[in-house]
């Protein structure tokens, strides 16, 4: 087995890794960067540690989220997993 035969044997692997590891992961990190740029209020969210609430403040790096009628509480940006729906419900605008 040649040198250029090993080499082209690597690339392929490289090559395959990329596709298969890194692509996905990449498309994901852009999809939840997005969304997070993209809260809004009244928005249904969950949060990492599972937590589900409405939007009440986006701030810069953090948002409020009104998980009953009196209770809000603050969390990173980042700690928001997903967001559940975009509708307004008439029973969260106040």
């Amino acid at each position: 087995m040649s040198i250029q035969d090993m080499l082209i044997q690597g690339l392929l692997v490289f090559a395959v890794f990329y596709f298969v590891l890194y692509g996905p992961q990449r498309k994901r990190q852009k999809e939840l960067k997005a969304m997070m740029d993209n809260l809004k209020k009244n928005d249904e969210v969950v949060t990492s540690s599972g937590i589900h609430g409405t939007v009440v403040i986006v701030k810069d790096k953090t948002v409020v989220v009104r998980v009953d009628d009196n209770c809000r509480i603050e969390f990173d940006r980042e700690s928001i997993a997903s967001v559940k729906s975009n509708s307004v419900k008439p029973e969260v605008v106040k």
